[in-house]
């Protein structure tokens, strides 16, 4: 094998597969030519002897199956070459750095504003992004290394390569106006609510499997008439009378929505768990140990190590399992 692959071509692959296979677009957001990048491309192919994609005249149109698994270790590689930088990071400006956090409406709303207020005071140096998505994309946002933390309900047990921390329980509660019939009822029981139409989390988001869990146990299905991926946009509608929502305990504001009768349903639903997801063989910077204590009190280093050591999720969830997490 004649030439030398080049972290430059790695990161191309990459790059191209991200911007779905589009060259114009790679180039343009790594502030360079669609031939040079097209040419280390061919160079990394001949040297492999492989092809990683395949053409149709000067498109690409797909990956090649050994293209899929260069791709997958090439990742890895860039992942390595940031915990090297962030390594030296730490000992050169341990104050210095940047935390991209990927979430949820409602862990953005009401979980984080007082971490985020803490974090950026005390660590004035260091930008922080948040990025909102569903948890699909916030799952493949840390997959792909473009973000450092998930904090999301759902999803994130899809993948592997991530590693998950349990940080707290939370349930549900029943939001109506202060004229349904539902606000002045002592006990609800899922049979009172099925009775009426629901207006809830869209599929996949925000714990909301759990709700439709909850009624094929009882062998009843709920009559869904308006989904959001957000606490605020089902809030309103509730207020318009388009029915009964039901939502994060969480998302509610005593002052901004005291209008509204919140009524607790942790015995009709069971409780959900929000995890800190980050992808196995991060190098963790300082700040980043202490950002996931911050919202998490049990997350301590030491913890944290001891998790990152395990094998498998399962192993860490049996490590959590007998301490008391927070209920929120």
């Amino acid at each position: 094998m004649g030439g030398i692959m080049k972290l430059q071509q790695i990161r191309y692959i990459v790059e191209i597969v991200d911007h779905n296979l589009n060259v114009s677009s790679t180039a343009e957001s790594l502030y360079t030519s669609q031939p040079g990048i097209s040419k280390q491309v061919r160079l990394l192919e001949d040297e492999l002897g492989v092809q990683i994609f395949e053409r149709s005249g000067k498109h690409l149109t797909k990956v090649t199956p050994a293209g899929v698994d260069i791709v997958r270790i090439s990742r890895d590689i860039l992942s390595r070459v940031e915990s090297i930088k962030a390594v030296a990071g730490e000992h050169t400006h341990p104050e210095i750095g940047t935390l991209n956090i990927a979430t949820t409406h409602t862990q953005a709303r009401y979980a984080l504003p007082h971490v985020i207020k803490y974090f950026t005071a005390r660590y004035p140096k260091v930008s922080l992004h948040m990025h909102q998505g569903t948890p699909s994309q916030i799952a493949d946002a840390v997959g792909n290394g473009t973000t450092d933390f998930a904090i999301a309900t759902e999803a994130l047990h899809l993948y592997q390569d991530i590693i998950m921390l349990p940080c707290y329980h939370w349930n549900r509660s029943i939001v109506v106006r202060a004229d349904h019939p539902l606000a002045k009822k002592a006990d609800i029981t899922i049979h009172d609510l099925a009775a009426y139409s629901l207006v809830t989390y869209v599929f996949g988001f925000t714990g909301r499997s759990e709700l439709d869990s909850a009624f094929n146990r009882s062998g009843l299905t709920p009559r869904i008439v308006f989904t959001a991926t957000d606490a605020d946009v089902i809030k309103t509608y509730v207020r318009l009378g388009i029915g009964v929502g039901v939502i994060a305990s969480m998302a509610m504001d005593p002052e901004v929505d005291s209008d509204l009768v919140k009524i607790d349903a942790s015995h009709i639903f069971e409780a959900s768990t929000t995890n800190i997801g980050f992808k196995k063989g991060t190098f963790l910077r300082a700040y980043m140990y202490d950002f996931m204590e911050r919202f998490a009190p049990h997350l301590t280093r030491e913890t944290v190590d001891q998790a990152v050591a395990l094998k498998t999720n399962e192993d860490i969830e049996a490590l959590f399992a007998s301490m008391d997490l927070p209920v929120r």
